[in-house]
């Protein structure tokens, strides 16, 4: 059963733009709102400036034993804007089982938007099932780029929306995307150097692009 406002972001080829947009769409929830996001791919502490190589984080939370409670994943947060924290990835594998079950449900129950960024994925993650099976929304981040549609038939996961990044020159549509994922496009990210520079100069997270805040505002 889905519940929570918790998003999923994932993609199935790297560099398409899957943290940045994770990071873009928990920046701007946390403009009117508390928002949580939650670091799978390792990305976000450099994508925003963030020192979290050192902290524990998500890994070692799926690692330990009972005893360890939801309690200590709030204690690991870290302030990146005005109401918006990061739960960082940590080390060690992501595992699945009862913690990441675990997992799933303490994010879907908090009472705030929690966006998750997944990263880069197979699609038989023994963590990733119980998430999506929580979150409000699963989403793939892609570009319109050939080899990226080309795997997602093969993919067990199946996206309920795309956010789709588009860059000039790509010859496939809106339409194509939606047509191999069979999801609607519910978010249309435009290709923008101003957010590579922002991300270069370590400013995402203090001075959103005006094209990416206004890509995320959509989100529902």
């Amino acid at each position: 059963m889905r519940c929570g406002l918790v998003y999923v972001c994932w993609s199935l080829k790297g560099g398409v733009g899957t943290s940045v947009v994770a990071a873009g769409l928990a920046l701007q929830l946390g403009g009117s709102q508390p928002s949580v996001l939650v670091d799978l791919a390792g990305e976000q502490g450099p994508l925003l400036g963030v020192a979290d190589g050192e902290r524990p984080g998500v890994g070692e939370w799926l690692a330990a034993g009972p005893d360890v409670d939801n309690g200590a994943l709030a204690r690991v947060e870290i302030d990146v804007a005005e109401e918006c924290v990061l739960v960082p990835r940590g080390s060690g594998p992501l595992r699945g089982g009862a913690r990441a079950e675990q997992l799933a449900h303490e994010l879907a129950g908090r009472s705030c938007a929690v966006v998750v960024d997944a990263g880069c994925v197979r699609g038989d993650e023994a963590w990733l099932a119980p998430l999506l099976a929580t979150a409000a929304s699963s989403w793939l981040v892609t570009r319109p780029c050939y080899l990226a549609l080309r795997r997602l038939r093969d993919c067990p996961v199946r996206p309920d929306g795309v956010v789709l990044v588009n860059e000039p020159g790509r010859a496939l549509t809106r339409a194509d995307v939606e047509a191999v994922a069979e999801a609607p496009v519910v978010l249309d990210v435009r290709w923008d150097p101003a957010v590579a520079r922002a991300v270069d100069a370590g400013l995402l997270a203090s001075r959103l692009p005006r094209s990416l805040r206004r890509a995320v505002q959509g989100a529902r």
